[in-house]
Formats: C-alpha cells, structure tokens, sequence
C-alpha cells in the first residue's frame, strides 16, 4: 500500500470531528469487506462449448447486422 496515502488521509482525519471520524472508519471497513474476488479461469472451462456454435454464429450476425450501422436520426 503507498504510505502516502495513509499519511494523507491520517493528516485529513486529524482535521475532523469524532463523529465524522467514525464515519470515515465505518466506510473503510465497508469498502475492505466488499472487495469483490474473481474466479479463476481454469473454474470456467467447465463452461467451455457449453454455447452451441450455430447459436453463436446466431449472435455474431445480430451484431454485425444491428451494432455496426450509425443512425444519424438517432440524437
């Protein structure tokens, strides 16, 4: 962790009422639990052709068809 960081937000603290104080600390500690964690890809694999190739090719030339064009009336 870059210290000076800590030191900055340690500096700013000193500056604020208890209660605010607490505050900070109550959103660190909720920021620290919700770290969220990814899944390895070797659990994914599993997964690997479970898309049947002609469904595929189904979305690719939806893309194609619908996401490539511009619609200057749009906006």
């Amino acid at each position: 962790m870059n210290a000076s960081i800590v030191d900055k937000v340690i500096e700013q603290l000193q500056f604020l009422p208890q209660e605010l104080q607490w505050r900070v600390l109550e959103f660190t500690r909720t920021l620290a639990a919700s770290n969220p964690h990814g899944i390895a890809g070797s659990q994914l694999l599993r997964f690997a052709g479970a898309i049947p190739m002609s469904d595929i090719q189904v979305m690719r030339e939806t893309i194609e068809q619908g996401c490539e064009q511009v619609d200057a009336n749009e906006w």
